[in-house]
């Protein structure tokens, strides 16, 4: 894994070159290299079991890294019909792909059954739309439990409170949820997702012995293995406070063999749907500095990477802090003493800030700052406030000892935003007043 340091080069290569700058004032770069070897460190842990792993596509919505995913083994798990057919678009098999969402309607779930897609249903009446709408040979059907097992640091990123929007509640439906099953035989997977950032593994394990525990009753009471998926989700936390990769990939599955040894015996294949955690520390934001000044005790420095990139943050700065980096206008590494500063985004709302009183060298107009382990959800999730356009996003790698770079998604034109807010429809409001006197 690239330490953030690492990425010296690749700033100084994007402002040479161009990619960060006047022109544009904002980007997001993606490693390459360090996302193959994100799947390579998954795909290592799991081994030796039934596995299909998937990517949470809502991570990184962007067709080329679902396209390199992809060529690396991994399927995706997509949560509404633009996923899914970004998905598509990627080369992605529907047979390799998982449908989740609480609100999938109707025509979801015929196209996606009719396709072969997998489909994990959110609760006991999206069964019954399933039952009308199954082909003949059904696709893998689940259906996603709730286990009940309690909620991490971040309550929004915790998905087993008592009271989650997600899944069926084990502790309070688990008879009906066994006999739903035994009525289904086409219903053959169990999904369960604890939750992401600021759920420790310990909880996520809790989640999946729970639902290992409820397969392995559904299987007693059925005379057979009706149950021969378990979708373990994904939600591995992120160490957003250093280079360090930490809990891996090959820590949750150690803890996982230990506490739920009959999951890795052969009978049941294994899904999963990690996100975050593959893309988060293989990518960054660049953002040029505009302007500086000074306001009462506070140093400010006015960026272009505000809440239309960071939403998260800037809402939630103790849940989601980012560490930054300062570089100079030629793309050097800064020096000098660190002095404690704000970095304000470009929004005009007095909240927008991706970090305060944080120390770097002095900022000055026409720097540069970066901000890391934003690889996924930053720049593939955009905020479209003050009609602020989606930025550009390149993927890079080192080759032959130098940092070559690749468009993934081309910055969006104003031509564009104009076209998005109905600009083809400019009087169409008109048309609706009363005839005007001339």
């Amino acid at each position: 894994m690239t330490m953030a340091r690492g990425f010296d080069p690749v700033v100084r290569s994007a402002v040479r070159s161009g990619l960060v700058g006047a022109g544009s004032p904002v980007t997001g770069f993606i490693d390459v290299d360090g996302i193959l070897e994100s799947v390579r460190d998954l795909t290592a842990a799991f081994d030796g079991v039934p596995v299909l792993h998937t990517f949470a596509v809502k991570a990184a919505a962007l067709v080329p890294v679902l396209r390199l995913l992809a060529d690396a083994g991994l399927g995706c798990e997509v949560a509404s019909p633009g996923e899914y057919a970004q998905a598509l678009a990627a080369g992605v098999p529907p047979e390799r792909i998982v449908y989740d969402s609480p609100a999938k309607t109707r025509a979801e779930l015929a196209t996606a059954l009719t396709a072969g897609a997998a489909v994990n249903a959110d609760n006991l009446d999206e069964l019954e739309r399933i039952d009308a709408l199954l082909p003949a040979a059904p696709p893998a059907v689940g259906l996603r439990i709730n286990p009940q097992v309690g909620s991490g640091a971040i309550a929004a990123m915790s998905t087993a409170g008592r009271a989650s929007k997600f899944g069926v509640p084990l502790r309070e439906q688990r008879e009906r949820i066994i006999a739903a099953c035994l009525a289904r035989p086409a219903l053959t997977r169990l999904h369960v997702h604890v939750g992401s950032q600021g759920c420790p593994l310990e909880l996520m394990a809790d989640g999946v012995a729970a639902v290992y525990e409820l397969a392995e009753r559904i299987n007693a009471a059925a005379g057979y293995q009706q149950i021969t998926g378990v979708d373990i989700g994904g939600g591995l936390p992120v160490n957003f406070t250093g280079d360090e990769v930490t809990p891996t990939y090959a820590d949750y599955a150690r803890l996982l063999r230990r506490r739920v040894p009959g999951l890795f015996d052969g009978r049941y294949t294994l899904i999963t749907e990690f996100g975050r955690s593959l893309l988060a520390k293989n990518g960054f934001v660049a953002a040029l500095v505009e302007y500086t000044k000074q306001a009462g005790d506070r140093r400010i420095a006015i960026t272009h990477a505000g809440a239309q990139v960071a939403t998260r943050t800037v809402f939630m700065p103790q849940s989601w802090p980012l560490r930054l980096g300062a570089f100079t206008a030629a793309g050097d590494r800064k020096s000098g003493p660190a002095l404690r500063q704000d970095v304000a985004g470009p929004c005009c709302f007095a909240g927008d800030m991706v970090a305060l009183d944080h120390p770097l060298p002095e900022l000055t107009a026409g720097d540069v700052v970066a901000l890391y382990d934003t690889g996924a959800y930053y720049f593939s999730t955009p905020w479209s406030y003050n009609s602020l356009p989606r930025t550009a996003v390149y993927g890079f790698a080192r080759r032959d000892g130098e940092v070559r770079f690749t468009t993934i998604r081309a910055q969006q034109s104003i031509a564009e935003i104009v076209a998005e807010s109905g600009g083809a429809q400019a009087d169409a409001l008109l048309a609706l007043c009363p005839v005007r006197q001339r």
